[in-house]
């Protein structure tokens, strides 16, 4: 299997307990049977990648999270699109809509570049698949970036003006 820097492998690590986080706080919405399992596959993914056992039921899970996190992300930006909410570009935080779209494309971004460094280490220089350790490490620091930097506008600044 494809090998992870220490770099990528801290950022995993980071993921990981943001999707712990988000998916305890799943707990009492009325859909959380859709989101506690995405973001605890993204989370036990996450994990399981920094203890190095990468195996056949991690890229299945893997996969299983990666394409839950797709069916949610259409599903929500549909329901903005048809009731008028947010708008899809908007990063409105205190909109409903708009969280569960960032969330569930930060699984997709996180179980896409997972996936990638797992496949398996190609023997040729030449080979496109052996640059992947540079592209996960870019990947996975633009995501920590981006996630717990939402995270800290969301929590600094419209937490208390959510609406439902």
């Amino acid at each position: 299997m494809g090998t992870m820097s220490k770099l990528s492998r801290v950022c995993s690590f980071l993921m990981a307990f943001l999707f712990a986080y988000s998916a305890s706080v799943q707990l009492n919405d009325p859909d959380w049977y859709l989101w506690f399992p995405l973001y605890s596959l993204a989370c036990l993914v996450n994990l399981i990648d920094n203890t190095s056992l990468k195996s056949k039921v991690v890229r299945v899970m893997g996969r299983a999270s990666l394409w839950l996190g797709l069916f949610l992300y259409i599903r929500v930006v549909v329901e903005d699109y048809r009731h008028g909410i947010a708008g899809f570009w908007s990063v409105d935080l205190r909109e409903r809509v708009v969280r569960e779209k960032i969330g569930s494309g930060l699984v997709v971004s996180s179980m896409m570049l997972q996936l990638v460094a797992s496949k398996p280490v190609r023997k040729k220089p030449s080979d496109p698949a052996a640059g992947n350790t540079a592209l996960v490490d870019v990947g996975m620091v633009a995501l920590v970036g981006m996630s717990y930097g939402l995270s800290f506008i969301f929590f600094a600044y419209h937490k208390d003006e959510m609406k439902t």
